[in-house]
């Protein structure tokens, strides 16, 4: 589907990412030679979205794993990788899966660094084609809309990035968006700036460019008013965790949308892969982890200088005051339409997304 993913390896076995913070003005390719380069990339949100850093987490196993065998370290190195790696986010479950699937493989293995090497792969190629599924069973959401609209233009809002920047490839909220493209149907797409860091305005507007998609960046506080209006047709976000119940949570201001889509009866739906799914909790609000963030991601807008063309940092407001920066909010099932996943649609509830994975009965 892509001309690029968005992580990949090197002749020399090591691994490359894309530097998102420097997008959409600068392409910047960070080479990870340490479980500790996959660490910081993910803590400093070099990489982000739930899928991608599930997959530097599983290659930043298998750096630990190949430092480990070149340096004859015993496996307290190994250890330490993992709970290092674990620690790095706390709210995307797919970085525990996708540790936990790595911890599997190896207690399993024979050739540490081989397999190793083999498990990081089978997860990164197992999310471009849960990704291509999410698109698959989204697309007949976006055409029942096109044929009621008599093949009118479907208009799509969104919030954060969901994209293929955070995943491999596809993405979960653009797969279906894709995939509509392709066949020829008229899409455009609500972008929400998403404050702060802007991925919605970064990332996903970037994408979209590349992708030839149609679309417009409007200011966080907008989406509310387009939908009174009856300029947006359906939401669709992505998730970093999804509680069994279907408790949702995604960027801050996810939960805000989702409130003034059920207020003007408007479709919002939530794509994702089964790996951001939580099976061991039922309550989004008292159970989920919400990541707090370094102050400075409000207080300052990294931008490009209209005079000196240079990225930099401005500061928003007095220097003196203080910041509050959560990173995610829990949307309710209530609130939520549909998840669409790998294997289908379901309600978000208990029973539908059983119904979609009953061997987690």
């Amino acid at each position: 589907m892509s001309a690029f993913r968005t992580i990949w390896t090197t002749e020399d076995r090591f691994v490359e990412v894309i530097d998102q913070r420097s997008l959409p003005h600068e392409w910047v390719v960070v080479k990870l030679l340490t479980y500790k380069d996959a660490e910081v990339a993910i803590k400093d949100m070099t990489v982000r979205g739930a899928p991608l850093i599930g997959a530097t987490a599983a290659y930043g196993i298998y750096l630990a794993v190949r430092e480990m065998v070149e340096q004859e370290l015993d496996g307290s190195f190994l250890d330490l990788a993992f709970t290092d790696l674990r620690a790095s986010r706390p709210t995307a479950v797919n970085l525990f899966w996708a540790l936990d699937k790595m911890r599997a493989a190896l207690d399993n293995a024979t050739d540490f660094l081989q397999t190793a090497w083999e498990a990081a792969g089978a997860i990164v190629e197992e999310d471009v084609e849960t990704c291509r599924m999410i698109g698959v069973h989204g697309l007949p959401i976006l055409e029942a809309i096109s044929a009621r609209k008599n093949g009118e233009t479907i208009n799509i809002l969104t919030h954060c990035n969901a994209g293929m920047l955070g995943c491999i490839e596809w993405g979960t909220i653009t797969s279906p968006i894709y995939q509509a493209v392709q066949k020829g149907l008229k899409v455009h797409v609500w972008v929400d700036e998403t404050r702060p860091r802007n991925q919605g305005a970064n990332l996903t507007c970037y994408e979209l460019t590349r992708h030839n998609v149609n679309h417009t960046l409007i200011v966080d506080n907008t989406g509310g008013h387009l939908m009174q209006h009856g300029m947006v047709d359906m939401v669709i976000v992505g998730t970093d965790r999804t509680t069994r119940q279907g408790d949702v949570a995604n960027k801050i201001g996810t939960y805000l949308k989702a409130l003034a889509a059920n207020d003007n009866n408007i479709p919002f739906y939530v794509a994702l892969p089964s790996t951001t799914l939580d099976w061991t909790i039922n309550d989004g609000l008292k159970e989920i982890p919400i990541e707090e963030r370094n102050q400075d991601e409000v207080k300052y807008v990294i931008g490009k200088s209209k005079t000196t063309g240079k990225l930099d940092e401005v500061l928003i407001c007095p220097e003196t005051t203080k910041a509050s920066n959560y990173g995610f909010d829990v949307t309710p099932a209530r609130l939520v339409t549909g998840l669409i996943t790998e294997r289908g649609v379901c309600e978000a509830s208990e029973a539908g997304l059983l119904g979609l994975f009953p061997e987690k009965y």
